[in-house]
C-alpha cells in the first residue's frame, strides 16, 4: 500500500510543480520556476510517505512567503 501512496502523492506533486514551472517560466518568476523544478524531482529521492508529503507541503508554501 505504501508504493500506491508514494505514487499517488508523487504525481500529485509533479502536477503542482507543473502550474509552478509553467508560471514561473511565462512570468520569468525564478522562485516558482525553481520549485516547480524540486517538486519534479524531489519525490524520486524520498521513500518515507509521511516525509514526502512534509516536504511537498513546505516546498508549495516557498512560494507564498519568499517573493523575490
Amino acid at each position: 500500500m505504501e508504493g500506491t501512496s508514494l505514487l499517488i502523492w508523487g504525481m500529485l506533486f509533479g502536477a503542482i510543480g507543473l502550474g509552478f514551472f509553467t508560471y514561473g517560466k511565462k512570468q520569468k518568476a525564478v522562485v516558482p520556476l525553481l520549485i516547480g523544478i524540486s517538486l519534479f524531482i524531489f519525490p524520486y529521492f524520498i521513500s518515507n510517505v509521511y516525509i514526502l508529503v512534509i516536504v511537498g507541503i513546505i516546498l508549495v508554501a516557498v512560494p507564498y512567503f519568499v517573493r523575490i
